[in-house]
């Protein structure tokens, strides 16, 4: 039976003659394979593939190393000192863009920010410097072609910018202060690289909800960006029904009783000072157990205590098939958003045991707030 090939990351290219060279070196068979180029909808740079029964060993390498974690797969976070007080809009000009475009303007407004529009665009021109003679086996040297490409960008940017000033003249969106930014690279990769620079105050990213599908081992650029960002992230479906974060009257919490998860209930209540809504705090589970409940009863109380003016709910919600069980709940006590927390995970984990915000940004319609968990 044919070996088939998985995807181990989606890198520029020089980063992934990189990772080929010391994968092969260690005797594992790699590819390149380009991502679509056209269609910035789709995350943008080269696959780089290998034999479904080398990943575990090839895991191995790239984990162990922090070189190539950090470096080639990761990126090193730069050191900076205090959160900015922008709201960032990634934009790929989609319908579904423009809908994250009305969110980041009103929160803006709320939270006296200013709203960065980022698109990250794609040129296929790679390097040809570093010392890996014929191995340079994909090139693409068509100037006249990345001319089109930079000349196209400008223009859907230009568009863009247009139609916000269009909508704000209108009302249609409030007049706050905002800017256009440019970055060339994979869209992933550059908007986790401007949020280490600038700590924006959140990442609001559209997503197509339930009628994105999940293809292939690393997904949609918004499901990569929350799994790895350290600022929070809001996801908003194209088809969520109101228009800015004042209309949400209640947030559902997932907890899993982490005390990372009592720290980011803070950071959550912080973020959203300016609204009013109440929580409903959620504990998927696997079996009725009493337990879950009596701890869910004793967050509350202590959340009661530190937020004496914030109504709160509790419920478990049974993990058989929590999907279809957790869209039920959402239907029946009308929620408006789904808060949980994400933790720092390895590529491992990633690759074969997907977060709960992943599964839910190809499943749900509602809006999904993510926020990290620091450490205690």
């Amino acid at each position: 039976m044919e070996d088939k090939l998985v995807t181990l990351a989606i890198l520029t290219y020089a980063k992934a003659q990189i990772l080929k060279n010391v994968l092969e070196n260690e005797g594992i068979e790699t590819y390149i394979h380009n991502v679509n180029q056209i269609q910035p909808v789709v995350s943008s740079g080269v696959r780089l593939r290998i034999k479904e029964s080398d990943l575990p060993r090839a895991l191995k390498i790239t984990e162990s190393s922090a070189w190539l974690s950090e470096e080639v797969v990761g990126g090193k976070s730069p050191k900076v000192e205090k959160e900015s007080n922008k709201v960032l809009v990634p934009v790929d000009f989609s319908n579904y863009s423009m809908k994250a475009c009305e969110f980041g303007f009103n929160f803006a407004q709320n939270m006296g920010a200013e709203v960065v529009l980022l698109h990250v665009y794609f040129t296929p021109i790679y390097t040809t410097s570093l010392p890996y003679g014929d191995v340079f086996n994909y090139q693409i040297t068509d100037e006249e072609n990345v001319k089109n490409i930079l000349h196209k960008v400008h223009e859907d940017l230009n568009a863009l910018s247009n139609k916000v000033k269009e909508k704000v003249a209108s009302g249609e969106f409030p007049n706050v202060k905002y800017s256009c930014v440019l970055r060339e690279g994979i869209p992933e990769e550059e908007i986790l690289r401007y949020s280490k620079e600038y700590r924006p105050r959140i990442v609001i990213m559209g997503t197509r909800g339930k009628n994105q599908k999940d293809i292939d081992l690393i997904g949609s650029v918004t499901a990569e960006v929350i799994e790895r960002s350290r600022m929070p992230v809001l996801a908003i479906p194209e088809n969520t029904p109101f228009k800015q974060l004042a209309e949400a009257k209640r947030i559902a919490f997932i907890t899993n009783f982490d005390q990372r998860d009592l720290i980011a209930f803070d950071s959550l209540i912080a973020a959203l000072k300016p609204f009013h809504f109440s929580v409903s705090l959620i504990h998927l589970s696997d079996v009725k157990d009493t337990w879950n409940e009596i701890k869910l009863g004793g967050i509350k109380e202590y959340f009661q205590k530190q937020y004496p003016d914030l109504e709160i709910h509790y419920d478990v919600v049974m993990n058989d098939d929590f999907l279809n069980s957790l869209d039920n709940y959402i239907k029946t006590n009308h929620i408006d958003i789904i808060t949980l927390t994400t933790y720092k995970r390895n590529i491992f984990s990633r690759l074969f045991n997907p977060g709960i915000a992943r599964k839910m940004i190809f499943h749900s319609d509602t809006p999904l707030l993510v926020i990290y968990g620091r450490p205690s």
